[in-house]
């Protein structure tokens, strides 16, 4: 692959993070398309070159070079203990928006209560060398074992546990399994080649990504109000309100009222709308944002 220092190689997640990964990249303003006639995602930026990779190997390609970056999970980059330089964070996962963890697990009705019960057993996982790691820390020796799927299954029958990927833990209720405890959480990242970071051009780009993409998510849990009210009962909302704090406020062409606006977390509107109309507040607007960036 011709390697033109205008174009950023990026790798995005396949599988169950890709389409969240895409609605948060739309979110952030880039256009995504995925068809199935190719392997060739369609992005509105011609400076973007998308690839659709396994997040299980995109920080493998990343640290080599294939990709100058790609998102993917924490606990990828460490499964493959790939040498890339982090830039972001992003507090998203397939259904929710906490971190995904990676937990120890064994049928409801197992004798092993503690990672010291492991010793000499036998232990099926995805993630091999996070679980080895693990084993160390807690100085118990057992057997682990790839597993290519179904790990909930073999711990009825094949294994004596599991390490399993976790949002809520109900997939692991549901197959009569126990959590013992937790290997570590796990949140996608923005990554970038050492190499890859160090091009000028390149750095603006993904630091603009990483820009766009953490304002589209901080976006998700906020929405904008705005209201009518009579400035004299304004010192008073800002008082009683402190959800509204530094409000925009600008005067109305009606002599006495002002207009205010701001940006508050979701869930406060519901409580807040009725004590705004008791403190004299009109025209109450409550709408969506695409990107909040501080």
């Amino acid at each position: 692959m011709k390697k033109n220092a205008k174009i950023l190689r990026f790798g995005l997640p396949k599988g169950s993070l890709q389409q969240s990964t895409i609605e948060k990249m739309a979110k952030a303003g880039y256009n995504i398309l995925v068809s199935s006639r190719s392997y060739l995602p369609y992005v509105d930026d011609e400076e973007l070159n998308i690839r659709l990779i396994r997040a299980q190997e995109v920080s493998r390609y990343v640290e080599h070079g294939y990709l100058d970056c790609g998102i993917t999970g924490k606990d990828w980059i460490e499964e493959n203990n790939s040498k890339v330089h982090e830039i972001s964070e992003f507090l998203f996962s397939k259904a929710t928006r906490q971190a995904a963890r990676w937990v120890l697990a064994v049928p409801e009705k197992s004798p092993i209560k503690s990672t010291q019960d492991l010793a000499g057993k036998h232990i099926a996982t995805e993630v091999v060398n996070l679980t080895k790691k693990y084993l160390r820390k807690h100085k118990v020796k057992a057997k682990v074992e790839f597993s290519w799927g179904a790990t909930e299954v073999k711990a009825h029958e094949l294994v004596d546990a599991i390490v399993e990927i976790t949002e809520t833990g109900s997939s692991l209720r549901a197959n009569k399994l126990r959590i013992v405890d937790t290997l570590m959480r796990s949140t996608p990242r923005l990554i970038a080649n050492q190499d890859a970071w160090k091009n000028p051009w390149k750095r603006r780009k993904l630091e603009t990504l990483a820009m766009l993409l953490q304002g589209a998510l901080d976006a998700e849990t906020k929405v904008g109000l705005k209201l009518n009210i009579k400035e004299k009962n304004l010192p008073k909302l800002l008082q009683s309100l402190p959800a509204l704090r530094n409000p925009t406020v600008s005067h109305l062409s009606q002599s006495g009222w002002v207009a205010v606006e701001t940006v508050i977390d979701e869930p406060i509107v519901r409580e807040i709308i009725p004590q705004l109309k008791q403190l004299g507040a009109e025209g109450i607007i409550e709408y969506p944002l695409n990107k909040v960036v501080y």
